[in-house]
């Protein structure tokens, strides 16, 4: 698209719809109906514009307009279940799928990284004395790991940890902007901890009681973890290659985005919270344990994955910028 030739053929319009809104209060009622009319259409030049030549310059100048026009056109905010609906129908989807080689690819860095760890832990005694003596080794597999989960009541322990991994994610997630360093500290701490848990489990014959400890309320925590830390890398990328966009509009685009998703994973951290207080030690079949966390990973994963490529396919980022309506168009 002619850039220079758009902005010939419809800047008339901008303007008109400038002088309009600095009008404020004054308009008569040809004025209301011409001001609508143009609000509308210049939703769909910004509609245009950022599908076809997204022009830094004019893609500002027409979001700021649109923003404009849609206050003075609403004059009053949306009903907050509105807003709520959208985040979790289309911002924070969007936003999941939009980075999901992101974040599923740290995923399986990460967890070869704890299996390899686990792997030689569990075949090398020297180095699982260097970890602990063979008392608190025989206390941990024995004993605290199990009772961990159930040595305080449920409502309070996934509180507590609630609590503790949203905390985790919101520091992976926002000191992303020191070019990821700190995310990547959080993702390694993080794999680490869990590699040498699994081998020194493992090296005394507790694999199963493990996994039947770990994977109910782990699949779902686990998954929120690696997101943050993508949306984390994400924005720390940015620093470094904005792309086409100027590193301003770049960080301010990705991190509205890195919003929705930190927003989001406190719901998604709340349910792996109530999982890991209320089922992993409390519910004593292991594949009815082991079951619930599938259900639920599961479900997050189909929800991303369908709504998520819904609201991409439409253009949506998951950026929290307003989004103007749209005018109908034929053609």
């Amino acid at each position: 698209m002619d850039v220079d030739a758009y902005v010939a053929a419809h800047n008339a319009d901008w303007r008109r719809l400038e002088a309009l809104i600095n009008k404020g209060r004054g308009l008569t009622g040809v004025e209301v109906d011409e001001l609508v009319e143009l609000y509308q259409r210049t939703a769909t030049h910004l509609s245009v514009v950022r599908s076809s030549s997204p022009d830094p310059e004019l893609v500002a100048r027409l979001s700021s307009l649109v923003a404009r026009g849609r206050a003075a056109v609403a004059g009053a905010n949306a009903p907050l279940w509105r807003d709520v609906s959208r985040f979790a129908t289309v911002s924070f989807p969007a936003a999941a799928y939009r980075m999901k080689w992101w974040w599923l690819g740290n995923a399986v860095l990460g967890n070869l990284l704890a299996l390899v760890l686990a792997i030689w832990v569990a075949r090398n005694p020297e180095v699982q004395a260097s970890i602990a003596t063979p008392h608190q080794i025989r206390e941990l597999v024995e004993n605290d790991f199990a009772n961990y989960y159930t040595e305080h009541s449920a409502s309070s322990f996934a509180f507590q940890v609630w609590v503790n991994n949203a905390w985790v994610s919101a520091i992976a997630l926002i000191f992303g902007i020191l070019l990821g360093i700190p995310t990547i500290y959080v993702l390694l701490q993080n794999q680490l901890n869990l590699g040498i848990t699994a081998g020194l489990m493992f090296a005394h014959g507790k694999g199963d009681v493990f996994f039947g400890l770990i994977l109910p309320h782990g699949l779902l925590e686990l998954t929120a973890v690696y997101l943050a830390v993508g949306a984390g890398l994400k924005l720390g990328w940015t620093v470094v290659d904005p792309g086409r966009r100027s590193r301003g509009q770049a960080l301010a685009e990705e991190g509205r985005a890195a919003v929705s998703i930190a927003l989001g994973l406190i719901a998604v951290l709340f349910v792996s919270g109530l999982i890991e207080g209320f089922v992993t030690g409390w519910v004593h079949t292991t594949w009815l344990r082991i079951g619930i966390g599938v259900v639920a990973e599961v479900v997050f994963l189909a929800y991303v994955i369908v709504l998520g490529r819904r609201a991409v396919k439409q253009g949506e980022t998951g950026d929290a910028e307003l989004r103007p309506d749209l005018a109908p168009v034929s053609g």
